[in-house]
Order: C-alpha cells, then structure tokens, then sequence
C-alpha cells in the first residue's frame, strides 16, 4: 500500500471539503445579513428557509448522483445535480476570490501602516492621538471604494462566468481538423479520415438532442472511420441505452468504434455497453484488435477499457499491460484508450496513434501573462491536442526528449485528446468548448 499516494489524497479531498464547507457558510452568513435588514420577519424567516431547502435539495442531489442505487427518489433529477455542481463551484470560486480581495486589502492596510510609523519616526513627528497611524491611512475614500468594488466583482465574476459556461460555451461545439503524421504509412491510408467524439456524459444537463447534433456534425465531415473513446454517461441513473442509440446514426465506411471509460467502471456499465454497441452494430473494443482495410491498405486498430494508473490501494500500475501481442509490426497501429496517461506505454509497444479523451480540456482554462492554467494539468500532461514521442521510447517520464535529441528512434508515436462534449461536476466550459475532430493521417518518412 502506497501511504504517501493515500495520505496525499486525503489531504486534497479534506482541503475541498473544507472550502466548500467555508464557502457555503459565508454565503449564508452573507444573506442573513443582507435579510437582517428586512422589515417584516415572515419574509426574513422565508429567505432563510428557501435557501437552506435548495442547499438540502442541490446536496442531496449531488449524493445521489454518485450512488449506485437506482431506485433513488432523485434518480430523475440528474439535472438538479448539474445544477449543483454549477452552485458549489461558483460559490466556492467566488468564496476565494472575495477573500483573496480582502487579503489584498489588509496587506495594503499593513503597507501602509508600516509607511505612515515610518515617516512618522523620520520626521520625528508627534505620535497620532491614541497611538493610530494617519486617518488618510485607514480611511482612505479612494482605497475604500476601490476595495468594496473590487469585492463586488470579485464575488460575481464566478457566477456570471459560470452562467456563461453553462448557457453558452457548453453547447458551443467546434470542429477541429487535424493532421497526423504517421511513419511509413502505407500510401494507399495517406488521407484516411478519423471523426472521433468523447466524453459525451449523457445525463440531465446533456440531451439526446445535443448529442444528436454532435453527430450530425460528424456526419457532415464525411469521415472513413468513426471513432468514441468513453464516458457515454456520467453514473448508473443515466440513460445509456438512449446514448448508444444516437450514436448508431454515425455513418462511415469503416464504421463506428469505442471504448469504455471510467465513468462506464463507475456506473457499472462496462458490459452493457459493449452488448448495446452490438445490437447498434457498431463494436466496443475492450483489450481487443481488429484489422481494417482501406483502398487495399491495412492497418491495426486495438481499443482497451479505461487504464487506471493506481490500484484502490494506491499501488502503482503498469498501463494497458499485456497488450504486446495485440500490436502488430506489418501495419500501422490505432489505439483508442480513454486515459491520454496511457501514452507513454502505447509509444513503447510501438503503436502510432492512440486517441483519448477524459480531461474535457480541463472544462476552465484561463490565461494569465500568456501563460494557461487548467485544472487537467493535476492529472496529465496531455490536457488536450497532438502531441508526440519518440517510437519505441522507454515509457519513463523524461526518456522519450532524450531519445528525439540522439535521433536513435525510427519514428514518432502521436497522441491526440479530445476535450469532449459533455462536462462532469459543474455544468460549465470557459475557454474549453466542446469538440468534434476530424483527423487526416499523413505519410511521414
């Protein structure tokens, strides 16, 4: 058992729990004093009773979204546990930035104290009356106004982006098109088209008809393969057999493939999903290959369920082992694993592309001084795009740039991740809308 891994975890969980916790608790305490200044007292008293129900109700939904019970009296209200992670989120957000604000505002305080004994000590200047620094120090109408404003945005900004997220860039799909450089690709497959969808998470906040444009959309590019790498939905109350069946209206040539992600381990719907692909005639790839021919070219596409990276008890593991004999050394290699962390392994075994999803782009990205920050960066180096490694490289941290700096490799691996269609947690995209890529392979060396 790894206890550093394990106590790590729990200091992470315990920390978010206790802002939640500190978040929640300033809000109310902010709307009873907001509330302490209405007039009639059955008004006061039903604000208060309003807001600790919808907190019980946003709770209780949240809870049940993870529960594995179907029977559940919340198990139709998967839009209400959105919703709750839309709330928690802001609230929580908007909680450290007004307090960030407010440590600005004592530190500029301190500052100037500090200036005002200072000057005061230089000049040798009699003392202010009762031992207080300059009243220009601590009452300062510019500074004040410039902090309680501050405040203020400082406290909607995370609301009014996370309505924005929600009723905006969460539907907002975009098409990317990518081009990947394949070494020695047999001519016959240099333009082969890949549509790939992911993390699509049906649920309350993520109809049919949504999903049903997405694909719509694919369709329209006119793709030869057609590819989703996990996450169909997010837990056991939502409507898997609906997502399989809009995604049977994929059309393309080589047809339709997949493979599981964790949130299928999640909602116990690995199997069921793999029987659903079936009947829907398409096919799930689950520690399996299948050979594929295109205007007379072959090459080898493999799909595996979602790889963890530790065992419950923390053990490290080894990704996608015992694939070896699944990848093949006459013809290009295709893998679909929902982990982009299975990459490295994937580079070692040989195979050329590998496409995956799980980290939405991180759902929020900003960018501060040209430089941005998302929180899929904890998980992965592989937030979202084409990256490369050397093939055959040694799947260590760090092996893969040595070997492309002494060329002894004889191609490149290439890893392409999707951010996905649907979103977990909060129900909100900034700066990372969702996304329909269709991928061109291209004869490289």
């Amino acid at each position: 058992m790894d206890w550093g891994w394990l106590l790590l975890r729990s200091a992470i969980l315990i920390s978010i729990v206790t802002l939640l916790y500190l978040s929640q608790r300033f809000w109310y305490r902010g709307l009873w004093r907001v509330t302490s200044n209405w007039g009639r007292t059955w008004l006061r008293v039903s604000a208060r009773l309003i807001y600790v129900a919808a907190l019980l109700v946003v709770v209780a939904a949240a809870a049940s979204s993870m529960r594995s019970n179907q029977n559940h009296f919340l198990r139709h209200f998967s839009l209400v546990s959105g919703l709750a992670g839309l709330w928690f989120a802001s609230a929580l957000f908007a909680y450290v930035s007004v307090k960030s604000v407010h440590g600005l505002d004592r530190g500029w305080r301190w500052m100037g104290r500090r200036r005002a004994r200072q000057t005061s000590a230089a000049q040798a200047a009699a003392p202010v009356a009762h031992g207080e620094p300059a009243p220009d120090v601590l009452v300062n109408p510019s500074r004040r106004y410039l902090f309680q404003t501050a405040t203020v945005a400082a406290g909607a900004m995370p609301f009014l982006g996370a309505v924005y997220g929600f009723a905006g860039e969460r539907l907002r799909y975009q098409v990317r098109r990518v081009e990947v450089p394949i070494t020695s690709l047999p001519a016959a497959l240099d333009g082969l088209r890949i549509v790939q969808l992911s993390d699509i998470h049906l649920s309350g906040y993520m109809t049919r008809e949504n999903v049903r444009r997405a694909v719509d959309m694919a369709n329209d590019l006119s793709a030869d393969l057609a590819v989703v790498t996990g996450d169909f939905i997010t837990g056991v109350n939502d409507p898997l057999a609906d997502c399989v069946d809009e995604l049977r209206q994929l059309r393309a040539p080589l047809g339709t493939w997949g493979c599981n992600g964790n949130h299928e381990i999640y909602a116990r719907a690995e199997d069921s999903a793999q029987t659903l692909f079936a009947q829907a005639g398409m096919k799930l790839l689950r520690q399996e290959s299948k050979e594929l021919t295109w205007r007379g070219a072959k090459f080898n596409l493999i799909g595996v369920d979602y790889q963890r990276e530790r065992s419950p008890k923390g053990r490290k593991m080894q990704m996608i082992e015992g694939l070896d004999p699944l990848v093949r050394g006459d013809m290009p290699n295709i893998l679909l694993s929902h982990n982009p962390n299975s990459f490295r392994r994937a580079a070692e075994l040989g195979i050329e592309l590998t496409l995956s999803g799980h980290t939405h782009g991180g759902q929020v990205q900003v960018e501060i001084l040209d430089r941005r920050f998302s929180p899929a960066r904890f998980i992965t180096d592989y937030i979202s795009g084409l990256f490369h490694r050397p093939l055959f490289a040694p799947a260590e941290p760090g092996m893969g740039e040595r070997h492309i700096a002494l060329n002894l490799q004889p191609g490149i691996a290439n890893l392409y991740v999707n951010r996905g269609l649907g979103t977990v947690g909060a129900p909100v995209r900034l700066g990372v809308p969702p996304e329909i890529t269709l991928l061109t392979l291209r004869r490289s060396g």
